[in-house]
């Protein structure tokens, strides 16, 4: 009998161990979420819901049309609500919300909050709970990409409600009690969208109605149709004991009421809550569990799991299956409905550094379905995207989706028509569009190399930079589609343009007037003006295509180094920061770090750590790689150091974690840091398998020693993308002191262009 009851605890303790090594169990939706306007620590929201669903659910504790819908210091939940919000600072499109509650009948945000606790409050990818202590209930959510199935367990009482708020700017409702059904759409948004814009949404309750009102913009309706500037309804039920509850099943849809119907059917169907709950875990499992790694503490591998959770989301689909299983889409653009892919909620002046590479790298098929998508933004509006949500926003600067169409076809992305994408690339290069799309001050920019600073285009310098790094870009990807060097040389020569704001006195960039004098004065710790989110301290590595050629203008390796070292010793000065009118937050996210004028908090600067390996001291980058990974990250409510932007800061984590990053994304190099595991497995979509160790990984031993492929000694400061996918085995020998041996050479040096085209 004792053995059988060793074996039995033997038993539960491997189930145990099982359940908690699955990867969904180190991730914390809330991660980032102790954020507000004027700090951000992420300026996330706990996202509940499938990887590139097309939607999310998230707890809403701050006001409708808020971009801050969740804020881990808030105190009462307003309701549950669908989104598709990308950032606060974009806001969100399509959204309605779910909210139970007991006692008086009432609809209004602020008459229907409830408190509740995180210590009451589950979040995971796949599910959601928390308890609702004014109502005295506890709602769940289980998604899938499309839908979602919500239980709500109510107290013993007679009136019990469930309120559906389809949000005002114009909203409809119907209440079909036949059916035990809710239908209704919402228009709300936040601009880029056509005027027949609509989330259409069906809600399927497992219970009869007792009570049912509509609302019609401040005040209840009996009426079960309503159409008002903001309408909404509500249902109720009589009779419930303690316990008893009540289930709904919800899909939407961008196309029609029909389509989202055929979305529950399809996606939930009989599958009961727990089903989808299971169904959930397993795909979230799957998609996080294609990267595993162990030898970290605790702390770390919820970090790093957290932060592969936030690269999976954005963008979404905004696709949907019609009845003969065909790829439709609602376009922002003609305001039909479209055959073909469509994603939408990114913006690529982020997520073009890091967060792109890695869905490149280990997620190819939905890159790939990411690359069609560009085709129908391009086919149906005229443009590519450089932010999307869901059409064009005029937000942000560069010419960046050369970057991440370049990137996927010289990483080896095929079967689709890249021809197309090259004709939107040679059009965005050499036109302006629309909402940010093309280049603004692109007449400027092809007859002088530059846009000036006295011709009423802000944010000349970093328009110029990243141009200049998207038109190598360009070029990169003609010569790999075979287009003859008539149509490819002019963008390998403006490639070159970072040359010409480049100031020898400063050894910075600087903003250059139209008759080729630069601006006076010149403070290089000024924010805005020249630059976008930050100085010419943080804007003058944004060379991507040609460290090299930097460096040389610098004055070569020694001073070089020199200038990046003295990133990390500055005072984290503003200077002139008229141009935004206040401290804005990413200033004081620079400033609280207390690492000089690095600002990791935003994406100009965030690759510049790794820079050391372009100039024979690659033991630098490891140690300031380690500092960032060790003090701006972890996996609590303020585990950012600023906004974590759709995946992209995330994805210098996991890049870096893993020990190696993407400095040159249209290339085929990833430039060596330091893991901070002992241990890390990849798995490709080809079925073959990375493996990095580093046994002698610690807090204290960040400094690579030695790496070899596949027992092949290398002394590169780079890896290959495609003898990283043939898979094998990668070590890294690892010490508290630097090996300043290693990695010194020139040859032993990364891409760039003045040396390697």
């Amino acid at each position: 009998m004792n053995r059988i009851k060793k074996l039995v605890v033997v038993f539960v303790l491997i189930a145990t161990s099982a359940r908690a090594q699955q990867p969904i169990n180190y991730v914390n939706p809330l991660m980032g979420t102790l954020s507000k306007f004027e700090l951000s620590n992420g300026n996330t929201y706990p996202a509940i819901g499938m990887p590139w669903g097309m939607n999310l659910w998230t707890p809403q504790t701050g006001r409708m049309g808020d971009g801050w819908a969740y804020k881990y210091q808030d105190d009462k939940i307003t309701g549950f609500k669908q989104t598709h919000q990308p950032s606060p600072w974009m806001n969100d499109y399509g959204y309605f919300a779910i909210m139970p509650a007991t006692g008086k009948m009432r609809f209004k945000e602020q008459d229907r909050a409830s408190w509740f606790s995180h210590k009451a409050e589950v979040a995971q990818p796949h599910y959601y709970k928390v308890y609702l202590a004014d109502a005295d209930i506890t709602t769940e959510i289980a998604p899938t990409e499309r839908a979602a199935r919500f239980r709500f367990t109510f107290p013993q009482t007679d009136s019990a409600y469930i309120i559906v708020d389809a949000i005002d700017r114009g909203s409809y409702v119907k209440i079909i009690p036949s059916e035990n059904k809710i239908i209704g759409y919402s228009t709300r948004n936040s601009g880029s969208v056509p005027e027949n814009f609509k989330n259409y949404f069906v809600i399927q309750f497992d219970k009869k109605f007792d009570y049912k009102a509509t609302w019609d913009e401040d005040k209840f309706s009996d009426k079960e149709e309503m159409k008002s500037k903001h309408a909404g309804a509500v249902i109720g039920f009589k009779g419930l004991n303690r316990g008893d509850v009540v289930n709904a099943k919800i899909a939407s849809s961008f196309i029609s009421f029909e389509q989202a119907e055929l979305n529950l059917k399809s996606e939930i169907g009989s599958k009961d809550f727990d089903a989808i709950k299971a169904n959930g875990a397993k795909e979230w499992n799957n998609v996080l569990g294609r990267v595993k790694v162990s030898g970290g503490t605790e702390e770390q591998m919820r970090t790093f799991y957290s932060c592969l959770y936030r690269m999976v989301f954005f963008p979404l689909k905004m696709y949907e299956k019609d009845a003969a299983g065909k790829i439709v889409h609602y376009s922002p653009y003609t305001g039909k409905a479209e055959q073909g892919y469509k994603f939408a909620g990114t913006g690529f002046w982020d997520t073009f550094r890091a967060l792109y590479p890695f869905l490149h790298l280990v997620y190819p098929s939905i890159a790939k379905e990411m690359q069609q998508g560009l085709i129908s933004d391009f086919k149906e509006g005229g443009w590519l995207p450089e932010w999307s949500s869901p059409g064009y926003r005029a937000v942000m600067v560069g010419n960046n989706s050369a970057s991440v169409v370049s990137e996927a076809y010289l990483k080896g992305l095929r079967g689709y028509d890249a021809e197309t994408l090259w004709q939107a690339l040679v059009h965005g290069a050499n036109n302006e569009g629309p909402q940010a799309t093309g280049r603004r001050g692109v007449e400027y920019y092809n007859r002088l190399g530059y846009v000036p600073n006295n011709v009423k285009i802000s944010e000349n310098v970093a328009r110029s930079l990243e141009y200049a790094y998207d038109d190598y870009a360009i070029y990169a990807f003609g010569k790999a589609l075979g287009k003859p060097a008539v149509e490819t040389d002019v963008y390998k020569k403006r490639a070159m343009n970072y040359k010409k704001l480049f100031d020898p006195q400063t050894l910075l960039m600087r903003p250059k007037n139209e008759d080729g004098s630069f601006h006076a004065p010149f403070n290089p710790y000024s924010w805005g003006g020249a630059f976008t989110e930050g100085n010419s301290w943080h804007y003058s590595w944004s060379v991507f295509q040609d460290i090299e050629g930097l460096k040389q203008l610098m004055g070569g390796d020694k001073m070089f180094v020199r200038m990046l070292d003295s990133v990390f010793i500055m005072p984290p000065d503003f200077g002139d920061y008229s141009y935004y009118g206040s401290v804005i937050h990413e200033m004081r996210e620079m400033q609280i770090t207390n690492m000089g004028q690095y600002a990791h908090g935003n994406q100009p600067i965030q690759h510049m750590t790794y820079l050391y390996n372009y100039a024979g001291q690659p033991w630098k980058s490891q140690y300031w790689i380690r500092e960032v990974m060790d003090k701006l990250y972890n996996s609590s409510a303020d585990g950012y150091c600023g906004d974590e932007d759709n995946g992209q800061t995330s994805a210098w984590y996991v890049f870096s974690a893993l020990g190696f990053y993407p400095v040159t994304p249209a290339s085929t190099q990833y430039v060596l840091g330091t893991p901070l595991f002992k241990k890390a497995e990849v798995t490709f979509e080809n079925g073959k398998k990375l493996v990095i160790n580093a046994s002698q990984n610690s807090a204290t031993n960040r400094y690579v020693q030695s790496v070899s492929l596949n027992g092949k000694a290398s002394s590169k400061n780079y890896l290959d993308h495609f003898d990283l996918l043939k898979g094998g085995t990668i070590n890294m020998g690892m010490s508290a002191q630097p090996n300043k041996t290693r990695g010194v050479t020139t040859a032993d040096y990364p891409f760039s262009m003045s040396t390697s085209d």
